[in-house]
C-alpha cells in the first residue's frame, strides 16, 4: 500500500471527552520526542477527535486508542459505523490499547513509523513541499509548523524552551526585555562583532560597555569583561563569532561571582558545542540565561527570508519571552507587559524544519572545507589560519584568516582576480562607528587590529574542489 502525504488522523475511539487521557498525552510526548515529522494536535470532527498535521499530501492514517466501554453492544455498533465512515474517507486505522501504550511505547512508535512515508528533505523538492503544505492549509501566522519547528530545535539543542521570533535582532531585544534590564543598566558587549546587540541596547536605553576580544578566537575576552565591570553592570553578551563558542567556563564564573546575566548571541554558531572543564558538553546558546540565534539566509541554518529564535532553560523566563514576543499577551487580548510583534512566519518555519535534520552534516562539510583551506594556506608566512579552541567545536559560519604585514588589501585583490570572492567581517570596530561617537573614547587594540587584518574566504556545504581554485595562484 502506497502511503504518500496528507494529515494523519489521531482518533480517540472510545473516549469522547475533550480532555486527553494519560495514554494520549504519553503517546503525543513520545511522538514529539521521536520527531515523527510534522505531527501536531488540532481540533477536528467530533468522531475524528484529533488531527495530526503531516507535511505531505496523501497519507491518511487513523491512530485509535481503546479505552474502557460500559456497553459492549453500543460500542460494537459505534465501531462499525465509525469504520464505515473512515473507510469511505480512505483512512487506514491502526489500534492500540491503553496498556500497550503504557507498557510498550517503543513498539507503538515503531508501528506508527512503519506507516510514515519517507519525506524528501534534501534539495529543492523538500523545501517546495514544505512551502506547498503551508499554502494548502493557509495558516501563514502561527501555523502548526512553527510549533513543530520549535519542538524540533529544542530536541536538537537540548534546550528546554525555544521561542521562535522574526529575526536575530528581535531575539536579542526580547531577551534583554525579558531579563528586566532598565535604562541606564550597563551591559558588556564585544566591540568586534555585528552591530545588532549594541543597536538593541541603544534602543532600550541601556549603557553599552565595550570589551576587547581574543586575538586568536575573535571572541570576547574574559579579562576585558572583568576590567569593565562596575556596580551598574547587569549583563554580559557573549557572542559566539564565526562558528565557535566564547570562553564560557570563564564567562559563567564571572557571571556567578558578580551576579550578572549572560545572553549568548549564537547567530553564527548554531550546532557548535562547548565542553566545560568538568567534561559536561552543552550546545551553544543553551549555556547562559538566554540564547538567541538568527536564520538569516547566510546562516548555517537558513530560511528563505528573516527568522530568529530565543532559547532558555528557565520556565519563568520562557513564559515572559513568549508574552513579550506576542504584544505582551498572556492570552489573547490580555496584555501583562509591554511587548513587541515578533513572529516566525509559518512558511519560514516549514523550510527550517526541512533543513534542520541536515545541519550537522552541513556543518561537517564546512569543517572539511576549512581543513582544505588550512592545507592550502599553512605555508603562507603572512597569513594566520583560524585557530580552534579545545573547548568548542567549530561550525565555520565563516572561514576568517588574518593577513599580516598590511597585505590584506593586496591579497583580497589577488583573490578577486582569481575569481575568489572574499568579505571583510568587520572593517570597523563598533566603538569606532559614527553612531557611537557620542560615547567616551576607548582603546580596544585587539578589536582595532583585527579590523585591519581579517579576511573571510567563501565557505558553504555545497562547495567542492577547493584546491583547484588556487591552482597557479601566487601568494
Amino acid at each position: 500500500m502506497h502511503l504518500g502525504a496528507k494529515p494523519i488522523i489521531f482518533e480517540r475511539a472510545k473516549r469522547m471527552r475533550t480532555n486527553q487521557t494519560s495514554s494520549e498525552r504519553l503517546l503525543w510526548e513520545a511522538i514529539n520526542g521521536k520527531q515523527l515529522r510534522g505531527l501536531k494536535f488540532r481540533r477536528q470532527h467530533p468522531i475524528l477527535t484529533y488531527i495530526l498535521d503531516f507535511y505531505c499530501h496523501e497519507l491518511k492514517l487513523g491512530i485509535e486508542i481503546d479505552g474502557d466501554s460500559h456497553n459492549e453492544e453500543q460500542q460494537k455498533l459505534y465501531d462499525q459505523k465509525r469504520t464505515e465512515l473512515l473507510n469511505a474517507k480512505g483512512i487506514t486505522i491502526i489500534r492500540f490499547g491503553n496498556q500497550k501504550i503504557q507498557n510498550d511505547l517503543e513498539g507503538v512508535l515503531a508501528e506508527i513509523s512503519a506507516f510514515t512515508p519517507p519525506i524528501p528533505l534534501k534539495g529543492d523538492q523538500g523545501v517546495k513541499g514544505a512551502i506547498h503544505a503551508v499554502l494548502t492549509h493557509g495558516q501563514f501566522i502561527n501555523g502548526p509548523q512553527v510549533d513543530q519547528f520549535a519542538r524540533s530545535l529544542e530536541h536538537y539543542l537540548g534546550a528546554k524552551h525555544v521561542i521562535p521570533c522574526a529575526n536575530g535582532t528581535d531575539a536579542l531585544q526580547i531577551a534583554m526585555m525579558a531579563l528586566g534590564l532598565k535604562p541606564g543598566d550597563e551591559v558588556i558587549v564585544p566591540a568586534f562583532t555585528y552591530i545588532a546587540p549594541a543597536e538593541v541596547m541603544a534602543l532600550l536605553g541601556l549603557q553599552i560597555v565595550w570589551a576587547d576580544v581574543d586575538a586568536n578566537t575573535f571572541n570576547i575576552k574574559p579579562e576585558s569583561i572583568i576590567a569593565s565591570i562596575t556596580p551598574k553592570t547587569k549583563a554580559i553578551v557573549a557572542v559566539h563569532l564565526f562558528g565557535q563558542c566564547a570562553d564560557m567556563d570563564a564567562i559563567m564564573d564571572i557571571a556567578v561571582k558578580h551576579q550578572l546575566y549572560v545572553i549568548e548571541d549564537n547567530a553564527q554558531s548554531l550546532g557548535s558545542k562547548y565542553t566545560f572543564k568538568d567534561g559536561k558538553t552543552v550546545s551553544a546558546g543553551c549555556i547562559g540565561h538566554i540564547g538567541t540565534t538568527s536564520f538569516f539566509p547566510s546562516k548555517n541554518l537558513a530560511c528563505c527570508g528573516d527568522g530568529g529564535a530565543i532559547m532558555t532553560q528557565d520556565d519563568e523566563l520562557a513564559q515572559r519571552i513568549k508574552m513579550i514576543a506576542n504584544h505582551g499577551q498572556s492570552q489573547k487580548y490580555h496584555h501583562e507587559v509591554v511587548g513587541v510583534n515578533s513572529r516566525l512566519d509559518t512558511i519560514q518555519a516549514a523550510i527550517l524544519e526541512v533543513k534542520l535534520p541536515h545541519l550537522d552534516e552541513n556543518n561537517q562539510k564546512r569543517a572539511q572545507i576549512a581543513a582544505v583551506y588550512d592545507e592550502v594556506l599553512k605555508d603562507v608566512p603572512y597569513i594566520e589560519i583560524p585557530q580552534r579552541t579545545s573547548s568548542s567545536t567549530h561550525v565555520f559560519h565563516q572561514y576568517t584568516i588574518k593577513v599580516k604585514d598590511g597585505r590584506r588589501d593586496e591579497v583580497q585583490a589577488k583573490l578577486e582576480a582569481q575569481g575568489i570572492q572574499t568579505r571583510i567581517y568587520y572593517p570597523m570596530a563598533l566603538h569606532q562607528q559614527r553612531v557611537f561617537a557620542h560615547m567616551e573614547a576607548k582603546s580596544l587594540p585587539v578589536a582595532e587590529a583585527l579590523c585591519r587584518e581579517v579576511l573571510s574566504l567563501p565557505i558553504g556545504p555545497e562547495m567542492d574542489e577547493i584546491k583547484s581554485l588556487f591552482k597557479g595562484f601566487k601568494w
